[in-house]
């Protein structure tokens, strides 16, 4: 369906949270100079480890985003929620008092919650009695508290509400407070996602569905996107939290203003739980809703930052729904690539950090790339700018992919402002 409403949403400020470091500098010039945020995974214990690597957020203190008794009554997941919407509040120059209260909401979301909460509240209870188990245990565990959290800190009493759609939260969640301005139910919202699945028993679980990587021995090549020797994608954790804006509001503050969202489309695959449709086609028909939303044709995307996990089936399955939509120009023109192939995967949370980072290469005019593709897989066959990034001085339109297990799949448009 096309933008019949003519509320215009853009993005004010923007903060991260990952293994490839914590602020905007960090992450480009992380991301640009084709550095690897996957190591050693120091956050399982190694008598419960299944898998020796992650992206873990090493350089994470809580405490130098929040008040450390807060901190201590929240999940990891939260905490990073809470850090990276700190950065894009500050980042987007907001203040109390520049926004209505009413009008200003919360879209944060987790696809798993507190999965490190769950895990060790069930140890102690299992040791120590059922009795013992804490208070905290469920506001610290749900996936909607971050959205809580951000929404009592900032005194914002508009919409404040949870997406859960897997690996496509990030995306969805923005998607959602992209509707909720236009359709006139907000003026500002937080919108992200955050995720903290560093834990024994998931690791253990994305282990046994053979989803994991195997390639321990060398953590910084264990990602390989798009490359014959793919074996799945690398666990990693953080947040990424964008502060959107409607434009006129924007403009009445002076806000500077990074970037325009103007498309965002959903599909489900309606195929099987975690395999994606062979062809493409759940994926084809979220990005061509995505430009539908956006008014425009696919020729007008200059670079799409895809969901390319380093996985067999749904790196081929992407390509294939990219050249699906894009046709001749897939392969004639257009530049895509995988982030992943640096930060990992990170779940909830990989969606809002790649909408970071499509504005980011459109602010930059440059691609990130996608690094240890050293032999793609002939089903894989677009330019995926692999290894060194690459300039770009006509970008201006980017497309971001986010697709999840159960059939989700969310896609969002970014422009430039002018």
């Amino acid at each position: 369906m096309a933008n019949q409403f003519k509320r215009r949403v853009v993005v004010t400020g923007m903060g991260v949270i990952t293994p490839c470091g914590n602020t905007l500098d960090a992450l480009w010039d992380n991301l640009i100079n084709g550095r690897s945020g996957i190591g050693a995974n120091t956050l399982v214990p190694e008598h419960e480890m299944t898998c020796k690597i992650a992206g873990v957020c090493q350089e994470f203190v809580p405490e130098n985003y929040m008040d450390k008794k807060d901190a201590k009554r929240m999940d990891r997941f939260t905490q990073f929620a809470m850090a990276a919407g700190k950065i894009a509040y500050d980042d987007s120059g907001l203040h109390e008092g520049a926004v209505d209260p009413n009008r200003f909401g919360v879209i944060v979301s987790s696809a798993a919650g507190g999965l490190g909460t769950i895990e060790a509240q069930l140890k102690s209870s299992m040791a120590r009695g059922f009795n013992k188990c804490s208070p905290f245990l469920v506001p610290m565990m749900i996936a909607d508290i971050a959205s809580g959290w951000l929404s009592i800190k900032y005194k914002a009493k508009g919409p404040s509400r949870c997406v859960v759609t897997a690996c496509a939260t990030g995306a969805d969640s923005i998607g959602d407070a992209f509707r909720a301005i236009q359709y006139d139910e907000a003026d500002v919202l937080f919108a992200g996602g955050a995720e903290a699945p560093i834990t024994p028993l998931s690791v253990a679980g994305f282990q046994s569905a053979r989803a994991l990587s195997q390639r321990v021995e060398e953590p910084t090549k264990a990602s390989r996107p798009f490359d014959v020797d793919r074996d799945g994608f690398v666990m990693s954790e953080g947040g990424g939290v964008l502060m959107l804006e409607e434009l006129e509001h924007a403009k009445a503050r002076g806000a500077k203003i990074y970037a325009e969202i103007v498309g965002y489309g959903r599909s489900s695959d309606a195929n099987e739980i975690v395999a994606p449709c062979a062809d493409g086609n759940g994926a084809a028909r979220s990005m061509q809703a995505a430009l539908d939303n956006a008014s425009m044709k696919a020729a007008d995307v200059q670079y799409v930052n895809m969901h390319g996990t380093s996985t067999p089936l749904g790196d081929a399955a992407e390509t294939a729904a990219i050249k699906r939509i894009f046709g001749d120009y897939a392969k004639n023109g257009l530049l895509t690539s995988s982030s992943k192939s640096m930060t990992g995967h990170m779940l909830g949370a990989t969606g809002a950090v790649e909408a970071i980072i499509s504005i980011l290469s459109i602010l930059k005019k440059t691609v990130t790339p996608t690094i240890n593709l050293d032999n793609p897989d002939p089903a894989c066959d677009l330019d995926y700018v692999a290894h060194t990034a690459r300039s770009m001085p006509n970008l201006k339109v980017a497309m971001s992919n986010s697709f999840g297990f159960g059939g989700h799949n969310a896609t969002l448009i970014f422009k430039e402002y002018v």
